[in-house]
């Protein structure tokens, strides 16, 4: 099989907006020897995911409440679970990460006086957040590619698959500690279907989040992640427990017309949209029918006391989108479950009308947060699409976008995997804890602990791209490494080529191959939680992975062919299945310690409290265990480079401090000329 070959001081996988944010800063500050690589600038979740009002979670920078880097820090750990040092950073360069965007052109709304104003996000105590529409995200994106364009940046190479990370051999060491290697670079296939192995003295991870790992997901269809890839070479990983799940909608495209300037986008046949913020604070109903579409009813009714009862509900619901265990007793989160019972175990099907009020709607009776919400926005209003359409009505044009009518059809939901809080274990410079010259930024980053403030997502790439800019432009020279280079892509042709021929001898579908494992992680590892039912999927698991990897990793004679798109489905279901094997231990192992239910996460226990007695009677939520706060649990594959064998290990820390430099002036400004703030 063909191999080309380039060599670069950086490459970055992904371009979304922490990809395109990393080589747009490697480019100001002349680091010319930079190569990004994605399979489309059209392709990443950042370009094909948002929600009502698609949130910038940021230092407060309107009115008269105090605010600071320490304060907004402080409001990341609140949950638990995340680290100080990375907190900070995050809320010290939040102003200068946003602000650049303003300048790129994102249209932030501000007042006369210059003042961007805020309003409150879930998890956050104060008004920090922002937003300008539900493509906040894509408009970030687009205003990054436009700044690389004008810059005449031509190395971004579209239509490159990452297929395989590249590390120096593996050092022996004790059982005690974790093996540690240094980055070489990543083999890719190209659009030709041949191999591209490129070596590089920093890798820069921004491959999103798990998006393929969930049956039912709001990640884009076009989006699949590649976490797999850093776990696969033994990178240390932390958080990977803590998801969040939410309510979000997934309408068939078949037969829409679907607006040009937002594809193209491969194979897309579903659009998936949170359905957060307005989409519940107009009260649509809540109808279900049976999978045929017949016997439509609103079926939240008996869950609760009253009518008033239920629509407030559905209003917090809009202001506490994710689901969070803490409100599943009760709050605004039992409706995830009801909806959940409805579609996953009555094997219903849930939608959000918003052409008619829900039955003996009567605003006089509603609670006062919810009729003072809607009287102070004018929308007391005749059904929930005029209430929408006076509230936000960009919250309907883009589904027009994408040929869906709100007011002549109901949306289809359920609750689905939305982010993950966890990922690669960082530093403040966002560098692998072991993986020497390997990066993680955005989502790929594990840094965001147990719960986050709504929209520190997008920040959080914002800021890793800064932070790994300028600790790159400013780092050393490394020596050649270009034997172990050589024989790292010597090992991984020889891999790639004989889990190709095992497939092929196999007739190994991977569309078969990778329902089952999201099957698996929607069953035990979403939701709800239980040690003996993850137990169970990490078996099936090694089962599934046994069954997609050859006995053995020999030289294939094959060097005419090149790689088709189906094969490169193959070869991402490696790292795909690989991936998900870690999360379930990564789960189990936080299960077994007895965390309990927190976050966006049920753990089942006999003795727990009940859920509802119209629900299953083993829907018993154990409390949360608050001690785990201060911890966090992490995981990592002990692998080889020449044999599929391997095993995952887990292991907790306790989370980092929040620092507490030397903040004296002319000390700060010494280290900083003596160039300490970029080490």
């Amino acid at each position: 099989m063909k191999v080309i070959g380039s060599k670069t001081k950086t490459l970055i996988i992904g371009s979304g907006a922490a990809g395109l944010a990393a080589a747009l800063r490697l480019d100001e500050l002349n680091e010319e020897e930079t190569i990004l690589i994605s399979e489309s600038a059209f392709d990443s979740v950042s370009i094909n995911a948002g929600s009502d009002k698609q949130t910038y979670y940021k230092l407060g920078l309107c009115g008269a409440t105090p605010d600071s880097p320490r304060a907004l820090a402080e409001s990341y750990l609140q949950a638990g679970g995340a680290d100080g040092d990375l907190a900070l950073v995050e809320a010290a360069n939040s102003v200068r990460a946003f602000m650049r965007l303003v300048d790129l052109g994102v249209p932030f709304p501000y007042d006369a006086y210059g003042q961007y104003a805020g309003y409150k996000t879930d998890h956050d105590p104060c008004r920090r957040a922002t937003s300008c529409g539900p493509y906040t995200s894509r408009e970030m994106c687009k205003a990054l590619l436009t700044q690389l364009a004008r810059r005449d940046y031509r190395r971004h190479f579209q239509g490159r698959v990452a297929v395989q990370l590249l590390a120096t051999p593996l050092e022996p060491s004790s059982n005690d500690s974790i093996p540690s290697r240094r980055i070489l670079g990543a083999v890719a296939v190209n659009a030709k279907g041949e191999l591209e192995a490129i070596m590089a003295d920093n890798v820069v991870l921004a491959t999103g989040g798990p998006g393929g790992l969930y049956a039912r997901s709001v990640y884009p269809e076009c989006h699949t992640g590649a976490i797999g890839l850093a776990l696969e070479i033994g990178a240390v990983a932390r958080g990977l427990p803590e998801s969040q799940f939410g309510l979000a909608s997934f309408t068939s495209l078949e037969g829409r017309q679907v607006k040009a300037e937002i594809g193209p986008q491969k194979g897309l046949k579903e659009f998936r949209w949170n359905v957060s913020g307005t989409y519940m604070q107009t009260l649509p109903r809540f109808i279900s029918t049976s999978a045929d579409g017949g016997d439509e009813r609103e079926f939240l009714r008996p869950y609760f006391p009253n009518v008033s009862a239920m629509l407030d509900m559905i209003f917090l619901k809009g202001y506490q989108w994710p689901f969070d265990s803490r409100k599943a007793l009760g709050g605004s989160s039992f409706i995830d479950l009801c909806v959940y019972y409805e579609t996953e175990v009555l094997g219903r099907r849930v939608f959000l009308d918003y052409a008619k009020d829900p039955a003996d709607l009567d605003f006089n009776e509603l609670g006062a947060e919810t009729k003072e919400y809607l009287e102070n926005s004018g929308a007391l209003l005749p059904t929930p699409i005029a209430r929408l359409a006076k509230m936000n009505p960009g919250a309907i044009s883009l589904y027009k976008d994408y040929g869906i009518d709100l007011a002549k059809e109901p949306l289809e939901i359920g609750v689905c995997a939305q982010h993950n809080n966890g990922g690669l274990a960082v530093d403040a410079r966002y560098r692998s804890f072991n993986i020497d010259g390997l990066f993680a930024i955005g989502e790929t980053a594990g840094v965001h602990g147990v719960a986050r403030p709504g929209g520190s997502a997008l920040n959080s790439g914002q800021v890793g791209a800064l932070r790994v800019a300028e600790f790159i432009a400013h780092k050393k020279g490394e020596g050649s490494l270009e034997k172990d280079f050589m024989a790292a892509v010597t090992n991984a042709t020889i891999k790639i080529c004989s889990i190709l021929r095992h497939a092929r001898e196999n007739k190994i579908d991977w569309r078969r191959e990778r329902r089952e494992f999201q099957r698996r992680m929607s069953e035990s590892g979403a939701l709800f939680r239980s040690a003996s039912a993850l137990r169970d999927a990490i078996n099936e698991a090694d089962r599934q992975l046994k069954r997609l990897l050859p006995d053995n990793y020999r030289r294939v004679d094959d060097n005419e062919r090149t790689i088709t798109e189906d094969e490169i489905e193959t070869l991402r279901n490696v790292q795909l299945c690989l991936a998900h094997r870690v999360y379930l231990q990564s789960i189990l192992s936080e299960v077994e310690a007895g965390v309990g239910s927190r976050g966006s996460q049920i753990t089942l226990d006999p003795n727990g409290a009940a859920v509802s007695p119209l629900l299953p009677e083993d829907w018993r939520v154990a409390p949360e265990n608050e001690e785990f706060r201060k911890v966090a649990f992490c995981a990592y594959v002990q692998t080889t480079d020449v044999t599929n064998e391997f095993g995952v290990s887990t292991f907790i820390v306790p989370t980092r401090p929040i620092p507490e430099p030397d903040e004296w002036f002319e000390n700060v400004w010494r280290d900083y000329r003596e160039g300490k703030a970029f080490e």
